[in-house]
């Protein structure tokens, strides 16, 4: 629905994961009986989740973690992994910067190159756990790195922005932009995820490249200043389901189904729950993951654009580390607040609800609801526990 902005200029109106939620069915179902797995190209996971290409989650250690879990890290081939042999001493040195220089002492530790032999090294350190290697670069870096990481045994290639188009525009002629259905016809058979996008054309377009999964979200996430520094973004909920539309439509054209991967905005399994509901295939999780023990951050994350060398987009944040790895994945859950056993919290939403599987849920009802967080919740509040931590346990800075 569209609403007046002023005169001349109208907009759509957007939601988000705390403006929606999802409405019971008339059946109930036993959680053991709900699938939650998934598949990418020839690779099947058990859990519909992927660690975020980020510094301060994912190192070829708990790549192996996650990846043994049942679900799928990708690592950062442009970030510190692959710019630094000891990448754990500069991970040590952010640490210990204060909020006033993180973001400049960010920019001078990332000025140091990629170097290929370490790119090869990290996947052939994720293989070695016996688990699909994912891996991301810009669309900037693809081509001057690609060819090494898929010689080093990388299963899966995320071609990753804050914003990726299927049409880039440039009259540089030093730097020609990048045809994406090109080169992933080059690659094929090896599967490539795209994004981030948040709309339904841009993700029809994505889609047509013959990409086997595209990324929604620009700027939800909890160490992302996109919304702030560039004024644009759409709300999750409602990106989700523009996209789901798009994967619809871009089947009755092709008959291929790409997958629709949710990315940032989630605190809990409730909001894992509700992309799920909205069209979501998976999710990709960072902050939420960044907080345990194994993390790389060492209680900090921030984003592939903090550091950018003219125009940060990102700010470097504290997390609470409380937890493992498998805790805050698959549980046992040891707090109310939803922010541990993520996936324990999807499946027992579907079975609540009577959904069998992933696409199933998909087409839940859904309801414009607001209230849903504030409604009978003022003890909570006051209290801050529960609902009303409003999932201190994911970010300091959330």
């Amino acid at each position: 629905m569209e609403v007046e902005i002023g005169r001349g200029k109208k907009a759509r109106r957007a939601y988000g994961f705390d403006d929606i939620a999802i409405v019971p069915s008339r059946r109930t179902r036993d959680p053991d009986d709900v699938d939650i797995s998934w598949t990418l190209g020839p690779y099947r996971f058990d859990l519909p989740l992927l660690a975020a290409a980020l510094d301060g989650v994912v190192s070829p250690v708990t790549a192996g973690v996650i990846g043994k879990l049942g679900g799928l890290a990708v690592l950062n081939l442009e970030g510190i992994f692959c710019r630094y042999e000891d990448a754990e001493e500069q991970l040590e040195r952010i640490a210990t910067f204060s909020p006033d220089i993180a973001t400049r002492e960010l920019q001078d530790i990332y000025a140091e190159p990629v170097k290929d032999e370490l790119i090869a090294r990290r996947i052939a350190e994720i293989k070695s756990h016996g688990v699909v290697a994912a891996a991301s670069l810009t669309p900037q870096k693809v081509r001057r790195h690609y060819e090494v990481a898929l010689e080093a045994g990388l299963d899966i290639l995320v071609i990753q922005g804050t914003v990726v188009s299927a049409e880039h525009v440039s009259r540089d002629e030093s730097r020609p932009p990048l045809n994406l259905k090109e080169f992933i016809r080059e690659l094929a058979p090896t599967p490539v995820i795209v994004g981030g996008c948040a709309s339904y054309h841009t993700g029809l377009h994505l889609m047509r490249t013959g990409a086997a999964g595209v990324l929604v979200g620009v700027g939800p996430g909890a160490i992302c200043t996109t919304r702030g520094v560039l004024g644009i973004g759409v709300p999750q909920a409602t990106a989700i389901a523009d996209v789901a539309a798009a994967r619809s439509q871009h089947m009755l054209e092709t008959g291929d189904y790409v997958k629709v991967i949710a990315d940032g905005g989630m605190r809990n399994g409730g909001d894992i729950a509700k992309a799920v509901a909205c069209g979501a295939d998976a999710v990709m999780l960072g902050s939420a993951l960044a907080r345990s023990y194994e993390a790389p951050g060492r209680g900090y994350n921030w984003g592939m654009a903090t550091f950018h060398p003219t125009l940060p987009r990102g700010a470097r944040i504290a997390t609470k580390q409380n937890g493992t790895l498998e805790e805050i994945i698959r549980g046992p859950a040891r707090e109310n607040d939803g922010t541990f056993n993520l996936m324990g919290g999807l499946r027992t939403s579907m079975a609540t609800c009577g959904y069998r599987d992933i696409a199933e849920f998909n087409r839940a009802e859904l309801m414009v609801a607001p209230a849903l967080q504030t409604e009978g919740k003022q003890l909570q509040r006051a209290q801050g526990v529960g609902m009303g931590a409003r999932g201190a346990a994911v970010g300091v800075a959330d």
